[in-house]
């Protein structure tokens, strides 16, 4: 049973809106997970999915922004942890240093809004840590990405269910 499948169905107890907000904070599914759910298996009206999604993808950003750094700092100390962070950021700042350098908060942005794996809110925190962008200026650009990519998505999923339903 996929993992999907296997979310769906232990939260399946839970109202569907509940549930789209918990799948959007989950950093595995993200807003990318939750508006397929919501709109496909429970059917909720577009404006719901994507309001819902949105809120659940936004409900771990502030703590992560705000204690990414101490609680890092903290685990660094045990020899797995700061073998992790280390592989985490150094990856990060690796893969997007240029960008961010010439960008700054439009390149979190952007960054965020590609809806695709490993480049939603959560790794987005992570990116604003690594490459020390203020609290100030990281909430409102994560939450800009969140939005483009929540529309991005619920356009394609809406469209692909639109092209289902006419075959």
């Amino acid at each position: 049973m996929s993992l999907e499948v296997q979310v769906i169905e232990l939260l399946s107890s839970f109202p569907h809106w509940l549930a789209t907000m918990i799948i959007g904070a989950m950093p595995i599914f993200e807003l990318r997970g939750a508006i397929p759910i919501a709109l496909g298996v429970y059917e909720m009206s577009p404006a719901s999915a994507f309001t819902f999604a949105v809120l659940g993808n936004m409900l771990p950003v502030v703590p992560l922004l705000l204690f990414l750094g101490p609680v890092s700092e903290y685990l660094r100390r045990y020899t797995i942890f700061d073998r992790f962070f280390s592989w985490l950021f150094g990856r990060t700042h690796r893969n997007h240093s240029e960008r961010f350098e010439r960008y700054g908060t439009l390149a979190l942005t952007l960054f965020v809004a590609v809806p695709l794996p490993v480049t939603g809110a959560w790794t987005g925190c992570a990116a604003a840590f690594v490459f020390g962008i203020k609290f100030r200026h990281s909430l409102p650009a994560i939450f800009a990405g969140v939005l483009i990519a929540g529309m991005v998505v619920s356009v394609v999923t809406l469209t692909g269910m639109g092209l289902l339903a006419t075959m």
